[in-house]
């Protein structure tokens, strides 16, 4: 059975960081593209980032370009999105997923709220 726990979230303030965690399991994590993508209230599935199986290309949307950073480790099975900067146009459920929107996302996701 695939798996993709997401983990991390919470409240923060604009301008501060958190660090969302995914670990998966029931498929070869290694051999896969890995996505984190988002759902703000009464939006769609947004696509935030990608990353290749071995972790050597990434993309990003630009709206988050430049303070997000996405990672893996194949060893641990595990997906990171650092994100630094946080506005509160970020906040939203984020999942990661194997395939980008519209595909759904197979996780319960971890909701990020960016608040003063």
């Amino acid at each position: 059975e695939v798996q993709l726990v997401e983990s991390g979230g919470g409240l923060v303030q604009p301008g501060g960081s958190l660090r969302l965690s995914c670990v998966t399991s029931g498929f070869t994590f290694g051999a896969y593209w890995m996505y984190w993508v988002r759902q703000a209230p009464g939006k769609g599935l947004e696509f935030v980032s990608h990353i290749n199986s071995r972790g050597s290309i990434t993309s990003y949307a630009d709206s988050v370009k430049g303070r997000f950073t996405v990672s893996r480790d194949n060893a641990k099975n595990t997906l990171y999105l650092q994100m630094n900067s946080l506005k509160t146009e970020d906040t939203a459920v984020y999942y990661c997923a194997t395939a980008p929107p519209p595909n759904k996302p197979a996780g319960q996701g971890t909701q990020v709220t960016v608040s003063s």
